[in-house]
């Protein structure tokens, strides 16, 4: 009888946490404080239980320590801009959206260092599952946002892509945004644009009844936008994030203020995708990097080497145009950094040819050369990130967070290239890569 009341005591007991401590690094904590030299961190069950000075660290009983000296730690790179699950190869097809396509575009994000990904719009309901086990548990891979269904019109931009609304009537759209409450999205997307003349653009009248049917559910709404008229009327409107930069005309004050007045973010300048539009016209060097193949499959390698498919990227009849459209939306990110509009990293990865990851890692790289530090770029790509997409406990490397960070081989606030020198990646205390 004793033996059977000692197994049932066992039982109830509640399971050891699982602790680690990190220890003898450089902590550059995502919150523009300075780094702190020969930092550790005690990671309980996921979360930060304390972080500071490994002289004055005492482990606990039964912790796994991992010394990491000279390393640099930072937290998980925040994509606010991204699209999961309906890209194989070079193709593009919403029969792709399975749990296994999903689940391999967020572990192939996760071993770049991207911890979190906002997915813009062209999601099936699927998502909806995978987002919820993952805040019930602790992650395995990159934790998932979602807006669910977008807003496009038929014949708009992009056509009709995978997972959106197409409404042909103002009347359509309290139904459409009653549905995406219901699913309670992270965001709403639409898409306001024309592809340079080619597509019909969505009307005045049906983004503003967008914005204001969402705003009665208590949803906010990043837009898609090319055309500088269009971002000052949808800011006007209430729109509470641009997708993209502006890239036909230098961002003007007006703009500015409209942006100020009613708290809209740059979520994402999407440069990325801007280079991705002319790039792949010519051999690039990144093609033969490890850091980039491998993320990628050989059947893409072969096509980005193929010079056919080359020829095809340079008879785009605007191909000339594109190189000009990534410098203005270099300087007009520029622009409102300085003059203090809030900004993130996103950059439109998932569709072919915009590699989840690697994409994240390069846009980084062309945030500086659009006149930005490293440091800024770290924080918009971290704490502004959780900032834009409302959680206290992901973007920074504090107490009670969960402990999503990216180790580093080189500091990052010396090159920004040095983001890319993984040494591993924690998600929520979990290493996910390498």
């Amino acid at each position: 009888m004793k033996k059977h009341l000692t197994v049932l005591v066992l039982l109830m007991l509640p399971a050891f946490a699982e602790i680690k401590v990190l220890k003898n690094f450089t902590l550059i904590d995502g919150t523009g404080n300075p780094a702190v030299a020969d930092a550790a961190m005690v990671i309980d069950n996921g979360r930060i239980v304390r972080i500071g000075s490994a002289a004055r660290l005492t482990v606990p009983p039964g912790a796994e320590v991992i010394d990491l000296t000279g390393k640099f730690v930072m937290p998980g790179i925040i994509n606010l801009h991204g699209h999961v699950g309906n890209t194989v190869d070079m193709a593009q097809n919403a029969k792709f959206f399975t749990r296994e396509n999903v689940e391999k575009n967020l572990k192939t994000y996760a071993s770049y260092g991207v911890t979190t990904v906002l997915s813009l719009g062209t999601d099936l309901d699927l998502i909806f599952q995978i987002r919820e086990e993952q805040r019930k548990s602790r992650p395995t891979y990159t934790r998932v946002f979602t807006a669910g269904h977008g807003f496009t019109i038929k014949g708009g931009v992009g056509g009709t892509p995978p997972g959106t609304f197409n409404p042909e009537d103002v009347a359509e759209i309290p139904n459409d945004v009653k549905e995406l409450a219901k699913d309670k999205v992270d965001i709403v997307k639409m898409w306001v644009d024309d592809a340079l003349g080619k597509r019909k653009k969505m009307p005045p009248e049906m983004s503003k009844a967008i914005i204001d049917n969402a705003h009665k559910h208590k949803l906010r709404v990043a837009a898609h936008i090319f055309y500088l008229a269009d971002a000052q009327q949808l800011t006007d409107d209430g729109v509470e994030a641009l997708a993209h930069s502006v890239r036909d005309q230098p961002v003007d004050q007006a703009l500015i203020d409209s942006m100020k007045k009613h708290g809209t973010w740059q979520a994402a300048a999407t440069l990325t995708r801007e280079a991705s539009m002319f790039v792949y016209a010519k051999p690039q060097p990144f093609l033969n990097d490890p850091f980039f193949q491998r993320g990628v499959s050989p059947a893409v390698l072969a096509t980005l080497n193929d010079p056919e498919y080359q020829k095809k990227v340079a008879a785009d009849p605007d191909f000339a145009r594109y190189r000009g459209f990534l410098e203005m939306a270099q300087k007009n990110l520029k622009r409102l950094a300085d003059a203090g509009i809030p900004y993130g990293l996103g950059t439109d990865s998932g569709p072919p040819g915009r590699f989840p990851g690697f994409f994240e890692q390069w846009e980084m790289e062309l945030m500086t050369e659009a006149g930005l530090t490293p440091s800024q770029v770290i924080t918009a790509a971290t704490r502004s990130g959780a900032d834009f997409l409302r959680v206290k406990d992901l973007g920074t490397l504090e107490q009670g967070k969960w402990a999503d960070l990216i180790v580093l081989n080189a500091d990052p606030r010396a090159n920004i290239r040095n983001t890319r020198s993984i040494n591993t990646v924690y998600i929520a205390g979990n290493q996910v890569a390498p």
